[in-house]
């Protein structure tokens, strides 16, 4: 279970990017986080991930407080938290295999993955994936030969070569045709399914977060104003999402509050 409780991020002097937030995330559930660019989606993600750092607040992973972690400690809470990138984040000259076992890295030592000598444990897991996937046959071809959707089902799988307790998705279809969106989309539903793990998905296309996950969560201005299913997201929540203005928040904040 993920549990994020008064989380604030603010940038130097300037007004908190997320303010007071609070969150759960369990079972093997798919949420998505829809809102307008700035309402501090991506932040909230590198938040958990402690790729930028809080604040203050609370980030708890089934039972393990993120946000007093350092060094070494910090580096192996990592290790159970996937992530997907709306860019790729492939190293366009490696093999689609060398970037799936880069997922690994936090695991084998270093000697070993410069001299690409993997374990024969994460091999067979790497293929097993990559074909659950659809990608086995691309293991030997470099990352820069692949289309957008290959390449973000490579993402895919580094990410789950962690063995995470949670995944994250940051924009995973932005870059990405329609059909190739609903794709992907479908995937990460399903593998979380299979996997039993709970996913959570910054996205703009609010057709894909109803038609796709399993709770919609809404954010403007840092805060949640609408967190439930899919079918309860009205126009009148889409207004609120999309076009309210900060004192509707504020409103919003101190209703949820009382």
């Amino acid at each position: 279970m993920l549990k994020i409780t008064d989380l604030v991020k603010r940038y130097g002097g300037g007004d908190p990017v997320l303010k007071d937030l609070g969150l759960t995330i369990e079972g093997e559930s798919v949420v998505s986080i829809i809102g307008s660019s700035g309402a501090g989606k991506s932040t909230l993600l590198r938040c958990i991930n402690r790729l930028v750092e809080p604040t203050s607040g609370s980030i708890v992973l089934n039972g393990t407080e993120l946000t007093r972690l350092r060094g070494r400690h910090l580096r192996e809470a990592r290790r159970k938290i996937g992530m997907v990138f709306q860019s790729f984040n492939l190293v366009d000259r490696l093999t689609v295999m060398e970037n799936v076992q880069s997922g690994r890295l936090g695991y084998i030592s270093t000697w070993a993955a410069i001299m690409r000598r993997y374990p024969k444990d994460d091999i067979r897991r790497a293929y097993e994936l990559m074909e659950r996937v659809g990608i086995a046959h691309y293991a030997n071809k470099r990352a820069d030969e692949l289309s957008g959707g290959e390449r973000q089902r490579v993402g895919v799988v580094r990410a789950l070569m962690q063995k995470p307790e949670i995944l994250l998705a940051d924009e995973p279809t932005a870059s990405l045709d329609p059909k190739t969106s609903e794709q992907i989309m479908g995937l990460l539903r399903d593998l979380s399914r299979e996997l039993k793990l709970p996913v959570l998905i910054n996205i703009h296309n609010v057709h894909e977060a109803r038609e796709y996950t399993d709770r919609i969560v809404g954010m403007r201005y840092g805060r949640i104003i609408f967190d439930d299913a899919p079918g309860a997201l009205d126009q009148e929540a889409m207004d609120r999402i999309y076009s309210g203005s900060p004192a509707a928040d504020r409103a919003d904040g101190l209703r949820q509050a009382s």
